[in-house]
C-alpha cells in the first residue's frame, strides 16, 4: 500500500527518535537538526538516510513525507514550507505557538494539495482506542463529562529549558502537555463553546505556568475538567469519561506513567455496583506507529487527516483563552 514512502525528520531529539523507530510502511532518508551531531546519529541508525545542514535542504529535497518535531516556536515555519513545496507533513503538537500560525500552513498545504496531520499520538495508545470503540459503540450512553489529569515531577534545570521561554514555548505546561489533554476531550465530546482555567506557577522560577486548570464546555452543555501539571512529582496520567450508563477509567502510559489500562464500568438497570471490565496493555506502546500507519493511509486513501490542522488550531484556541487571564 505505501511501502514507498520516504520521509524526512526535522528535529532529532527524543520525539524526532521515536518516529524514526515507528514508520510502519515508510523509510527514514533525510534527517535535519539545529544541532548538527543528533542529525547525523540519526541517519548514521538508518539504511540510506542522510544528514541534511539545516532543515531548509531537507525539505528541498523532496521526501515524500516531512516530520517535524522541534521547538514550538518552529515547527509552523517548517510545516509550512514542507506542504508549499508538495510533501506531507506530520507536525507534532501544538503544532504552533497560536492557531494564528497554522493559517499559513493551511494556505499552503491547499495550494499544493498537501496532508497535514498533527501528532497528538494520545489518540492512538491501546487503551485510548478501546475508549474510542466502547464510546462509539454506545456502551456508555450519552456522555456527560471528562475527567483528566496528565502530569510529571520536572528534573532538575528544568526552569531552564527551551520549554520555560516563552518565546520558544509559546508558554508552559498548558501548551506542553495541556494540548493532549484537551484533544482527548474534545474528541469525545465535541467542541468546546466555553473556555473557563487558570495557567499559574506555583513551584518552578520560570515565566511560564507549570499547573494550568480548565473548565471547558460544549454548546449542549457537557463539561471537561482537566489539570495538567509540571509539579506532579510521580508521572500521571488519567482520563475519566462518563455517561448516562456508565463509565470508563484510563489510567497509564507505559513507562514511568505506569501500565497502561482501561475499566469499564456499567451502570445496571437497579444501578447500586456496577459491573466491571478491565483490559491491560503491559506491551510496548504502539501509538507512535499506529499514527503513523493511519498518516500513510490517509495518504494513500487521498484523505484529510484527523486529527488535522483544524484540531490543532480548536485547542490553540483554548489554550489562548486561559492565557488570556493568566495570573502569575
Amino acid at each position: 500500500m505505501s511501502a514507498g514512502l520516504t520521509v524526512g525528520i526535522v528535529g532529532c531529539g527524543l520525539i524526532g527518535r521515536k518516529r524514526a523507530r515507528a514508520l510502519p510502511g515508510g523509510r527514514l532518508v533525510a534527517t535535519a537538526d539545529a544541532v548538527p551531531e543528533r542529525a547525523r546519529d540519526l541517519a548514521a541508525a538508518a539504511k540510506d538516510a542522510r544528514a541534511y545542514p539545516d532543515w531548509q535542504a531537507l525539505v528541498a529535497s523532496k521526501p515524500d513525507v516531512v516530520i517535524v518535531a522541534t521547538r514550538h516556536d518552529s515547527l509552523a515555519e517548517i510545516s509550512a514550507a514542507a506542504a508549499a513545496g508538495g510533501c506531507h507533513v506530520l507536525v507534532e503538537k501544538p503544532a504552533g505557538r497560536t492557531a494564528a500560525e497554522l493559517a499559513p500552513v493551511a494556505a499552503a498545504a491547499r495550494r499544493s494539495g498537501a496532508l497535514v496531520r498533527v501528532g497528538f499520538n494520545h489518540r492512538y495508545h491501546r487503551a485510548l482506542r478501546k475508549a474510542r470503540q466502547l464510546v462509539d459503540e454506545g456502551a456508555l450512553g450519552e456522555l456527560l463529562f471528562v475527567r483528566g489529569r496528565y502530569g510529571h515531577g520536572g528534573r532538575l534545570g528544568y526552569e531552564k529549558e527551551w520549554r520555560a521561554d516563552p518565546k520558544a514555548s509559546g508558554g508552559g505546561e498548558l501548551i506542553d502537555q495541556g494540548p493532549h489533554l484537551i484533544d482527548l476531550a474534545r474528541w469525545f465530546l465535541g467542541d468546546f463553546a466555553t473556555v473557563l482555567g487558570e495557567a499559574t506557577t506555583l513551584f518552578w522560577n520560570m515565566p511560564v505556568d507549570d499547573n494550568a486548570f480548565m473548565l471547558l464546555g460544549t454548546a449542549s452543555g457537557k463539561r471537561a475538567f482537566l489539570h495538567v501539571s509540571a509539579s506532579e512529582w510521580k508521572n500521571l496520567f488519567s482520563l475519566e469519561i462518563y455517561g448516562r450508563d456508565g463509565k470508563l477509567d484510563i489510567s497509564g502510559l507505559g513507562g514511568s506513567y505506569g501500565v497502561e489500562r482501561i475499566t469499564w464500568y456499567r451502570m445496571l438497570p437497579e444501578m447500586g455496583p456496577p459491573e466491571t471490565t478491565a483490559w491491560e496493555y503491559p506491551m510496548e506502546d504502539d501509538s507512535w506507529s499506529a499514527e503513523f500507519a493511519a498518516f500513510a493511509e490517509d495518504i494513500r486513501l487521498g484523505r484529510q487527516p484527523q486529527p488535522g490542522l483544524a484540531d490543532a488550531a480548536a485547542v490553540l484556541d483554548v489554550i489562548a483563552g486561559i492565557y488570556a487571564g493568566r495570573r502569575r
